[in-house]
């Protein structure tokens, strides 16, 4: 029974391993971008958007290579699903939790890491 139940735990973690990820709509996400982000964050998402001079803390500037890669997806899904006080950063970017599917950040998430070109 132990042998049973451990291979139909195997065959459960393999199959996982080859679920499709989902691809990122990026059409849509720049849309989205465009629309509700582009104010602060910029059309080239260099943080110097109209709404930018508004603000007390910069926007991030989303083609800084260096910084950027030292940000990991879940934490740039976080902060737009969550506001970023919700991970001890400006309380100037709101959350998005209400605004957006957990897919369409995601998407966002994709589509925000083009702007750095290495």
């Amino acid at each position: 029974m132990n042998r049973l139940i451990s291979t139909i735990g195997v065959c459960a973690i393999i199959a996982c391993a080859f679920v499709p990820v989902r691809a990122a709509d990026m059409a849509a996400a720049k849309q989205n971008f465009d629309m509700f982000c582009m104010k602060c964050h910029g059309a080239n998402g260099k943080g110097d958007g109209p709404a930018a001079a508004t603000l007390a803390t910069n926007p991030r500037n989303f083609t800084d290579c260096g910084t950027m890669g030292k940000i990991d997806d879940a934490t740039l899904f976080n902060v737009i699903k969550n506001g970023g006080a919700s991970i001890g950063l400006s309380k100037d970017m709101q959350a998005w939790s209400t605004g957006f599917s957990d897919d369409e950040i995601h998407d966002l998430v994709a589509y925000v890491k083009t702007f750095c070109k290495k």
